[in-house]
């Protein structure tokens, strides 16, 4: 009989065990506590992250209400765009709200109410050649002067801006779109529980055989959105513990449909300029210049084949590439019955027809860029990426998209002409002179290529577009003179008025011991001419001694009364505009003119609401006077002459009929080129040059004057023309432009010049 086990070799090995046991249990507890714990702190982590989603939204920004109207130079595809902006869906008919269908050489759509007195209503949008030829409702087809559409929303701000982000409702997302994304991402979406035990065996096995066929990955589309939306990037297996956990958490806290509708709105589909896109939606728009709800069964399978790469795979980087990946999607759709065969078998055979330049065209980046930051002065970031404000821009859809076709059109013409090409850059602002409210801004030729706003950013010399003010300084000085009627005949005060003579001729002038002789482009001099001849054949030479004449501290002087913020020194070379400011600080001058003038602080937008529509602020027009009406009248009569006989009648050359006022500018070493121009009701700034500063050897009037008028004739085309109402306290009288006095029946020419009141010559013409 063997002898009995040692006792305390039992009693060591129980010890053992007993540890052991110890140990697991504790660690079994802390496991279960941390499993708890983390289990609470997560739920309310996701329930707060998608409370955010379902009821936080960023900032909105709309456009003001788009106006057709007959004779507007407009196409059907440009109405087919701000129609697919609007989210309108494209239909066999109309009979529903918010749709529109095509046929030739119209549109009919049923409109959204925009006004709760009247009534929801159909119509129909007739086209000739790129114009509007008739507005018609129906099903009577009378004649209407004017349409309005509803406020279009233009984009969603977040964070620095560069976000771009339209949040589309699942219900609305078209069923092809839902599809694609699912044959593509997550075949199994609807019987898993967050994680696919099947799916990550079988893109394991994949892997193994190194499968050519279609692929699909091991993550879900709940486990996408918890590691791009709730977790860091960072690649360690606790991370990917807490990420199948939250997924498992998220799936029991909300349904199936609330995870799509956050993924389809949250993926990461790509950069496009400065800016990532987010969303189906926002894809939609920039890729294809569509609502989401008008996509075809190809363009979803491209949106849904990039997004496992989206950089890499971009139809606008890598069109190749996007298009293997389109039809790889669609072939999967086959499998999974999304698609029928033929149905995939045609789209892969079509082309990608990118909406190209629809960054530029359809977000209206630079003016979108220009805004964030003035509402970034007023609002803390948190209130704009969080608490669903509504953002009721001064941006016109319409003058935008003139804007961005003038620049792109304008640059490729010029450089047509000249050996380099795509180098040249351009600005354009559109203001309305009595309200400030900026319409339509470009910063350059493009977005995509440069994030550089030139319109608010570029510091460069205004050139002779400086020389109105020069007259301006000139007469507001009147009001500081004894009236004509004050003083007897023989002892006439020198006022200069339109009318006045001065001579046209090289001349030096002499400054703390330095010397300036300005001289005339080409080295054209035309001896003794009017004032108003002066400013019309930009004149420099004479444009020197008029300022010489009424002092060069008087002209510093009213610049800083009109409220500018670049500093000017007393010098000679001033009148030429030798000094540097940007498009829109020239803007903001010229509005002055424009005006009246009235100093208008420029603004961006009107209104701000919470989400309940209350009014968090409204801005108001801010407007003070700075010059008397009739100064500003004047000048402007005289920048009436430089658009009909000086030079900025080539605008007329090239069919612009309306009655306007403008000012080419150069600088003298031919490195800016400007053109500034205005109706009673539009103003518009157009500047060409070189980022690097190079000569660009045109003039304002080759260069910028072009672009100028391919944007104003597509403004007021259809408009009835305004005319400048001169203010009271102006009178005109027929002059002798030679002689700058009253015209005799006698004298070979005469013109109707106006004067401020008191001003005029009361001496008859001598010359004849």
């Amino acid at each position: 009989m063997p002898a009995a086990a040692p006792a305390p070799y039992s009693r060591r090995r129980f010890k053992i065990v007993a540890s052991i046991l110890t140990v697991a249990s504790v660690a079994l507890f802390y496991a279960a506590a941390s499993l708890i714990t983390h289990y609470f702190r997560f739920s309310q982590m996701i329930e707060a992250r998608l409370k955010g989603e379902r009821v936080e939204r960023p900032a909105r920004v709309y456009a003001r209400p788009f106006f057709l109207y007959q004779g507007q130079q407009l196409a059907a595809t440009d109405l087919v765009a701000l129609l697919n902006g609007l989210g309108y869906r494209e239909a066999s008919d109309v009979a529903a709200p918010g749709t529109f269908s095509l046929a030739p050489k119209e549109v009919q759509l049923h409109l959204r109410a925009t006004d709760p007195d009247v009534p929801i209503r159909k119509a129909r949008v007739v086209f000739g050649t790129n114009r509007v030829s008739a507005l018609q409702t129906l099903p009577d087809k009378k004649p209407v002067a004017q349409i309005e559409l509803e406020p279009e929303p233009v984009t969603t701000l977040f964070g620095e801006g560069r976000t771009k982000q339209r949040w589309v409702p699942l219900k609305e997302i078209p069923d092809v779109m839902v599809e694609a994304v699912l044959a593509t991402e997550d075949r199994r979406f609807f019987d898993h529980t967050g994680l696919d035990p099947i799916g990550i065996a079988r893109a394991a096995f994949r892997e193994v055989r190194d499968d050519e066929g279609p692929r699909q990955g091991g993550s879900t589309i709940s486990q996408q959105l918890v590691k791009n939306y709730f977790l860091t990037p960072e690649r360690t297996f606790r991370r990917k513990f807490l990420e199948a956990f939250l997924t498992l958490i998220l799936e029991s806290h909300v349904s199936k449909q609330e995870i799509l509708e956050l993924y389809l709105n949250e993926v990461y589909l790509g950069q496009r300029g400065s800016f990532s896109i987010h969303g189906v939606g926002q894809a939609a728009r920039v890729f294809f210049g569509k609502d989401v709800r008008n996509l075809e069964l190809g363009e979803a399978a491209l949106i849904a084949g990039i997004i496992h790469s989206p950089n890499r795979e971009s139809p606008f980087r890598n069109p190749k590439t996007a298009t293997e990946r389109r039809n790889l999607v669609l072939s999967m759709m086959v499998r999974d019955g999304y698609a029928s065969a033929d149905a995939s078998k045609a789209a892969s055979a079509s082309s990608l027809e990118l909406a190209l330049g629809s960054v530029d065209r359809g977000e209206a980046p630079y003016f979108i860029d220009y805004l964030q930051r003035e509402l970034e002065k007023r609002y803390p970031g948190e209130v704009l990426e969080r608490d669903n404000l509504a953002v009721y821009s001064t941006l016109d859809r319409y003058l935008q998209n003139a804007a961005q076709r003038a620049v792109t059109e304008g640059l490729a013409e010029i450089e047509a002409k000249r050996k380099e090409k795509g180098a040249l850059q351009a600005a354009l602002i559109a203001m309305d002179p009595r309200k400030g409210d900026i319409l339509a801004m470009v910063g350059g030729r493009s977005y995509g290529e440069s994030q550089f706003n030139r319109a608010v950013e570029a510091r460069r010399q205004p050139g002779s577009t400086f020389k109105p003010f020069v007259f301006l300084a000139a007469f507001e000085h009147t009001y500081q003179l004894p009236r004509a009627k004050d003083t007897p005949p023989q002892f006439p005060v020198a006022y200069l008025t339109p009318a006045t003579l001065v001579v046209d001729e090289p001349t030096t002038f002499t400054y703390e011991k330095k010397t300036w002789s300005p001289a005339n482009y080409e080295g054209h001099y035309e001896g003794m001419v009017s004032v108003r001849r002066a400013l019309a054949g930009s004149l420099n030479a004479a444009t020197a001694k008029v300022g010489a004449r009424i002092g060069f501290p008087r002209v510093v002087a009213l610049w800083k009364s009109l409220g500018m913020t670049t500093r000017l020194e007393p010098y000679p070379s001033l009148v030429l505009g030798s000094f540097e400011m940007t498009p829109l600080e020239l803007a903001s001058a010229y509005a002055i003119l424009a005006s009246g003038g009235f100093n208008v602080e420029p603004r961006a937008f009107s209104a701000v609401r919470d989400a309940s529509g209350r009014a968090l602020e409204l801005r108001l027009p801010q407007e003070r006077r700075v010059v008397h009406a009739e100064s500003a009248f004047l000048v402007t009569d005289m920048m009436k002459t430089v658009m009909d006989e000086g030079t900025g009648a080539a605008a007329r050359a090239r069919g612009f009929t309306a009655e306007a006022a403008g000012k080419t500018g150069t600088t003298n070493d031919t490195r800016d080129a400007w053109f500034v121009g205005f109706t009673p009701d539009l103003l518009v700034v157009v500047w060409v040059g070189y980022d690097d500063n190079r000569k660009i050897g045109l003039s304002g009037g080759q260069a910028a004057l072009p672009l100028w008028t391919r944007f104003m004739k597509a403004a007021v085309a259809g408009r009835p023309s305004s005319s400048f109402e001169a203010p009271p306290g102006i009178v005109f009288v027929d002059v002798d432009p030679a002689s700058g006095l009253l015209a005799r029946s006698s004298c070979p020419s005469t013109e109707s010049s106006p004067f401020i009141e008191g001003t005029e010559p009361r001496a008859r013409c001598p010359l004849h």
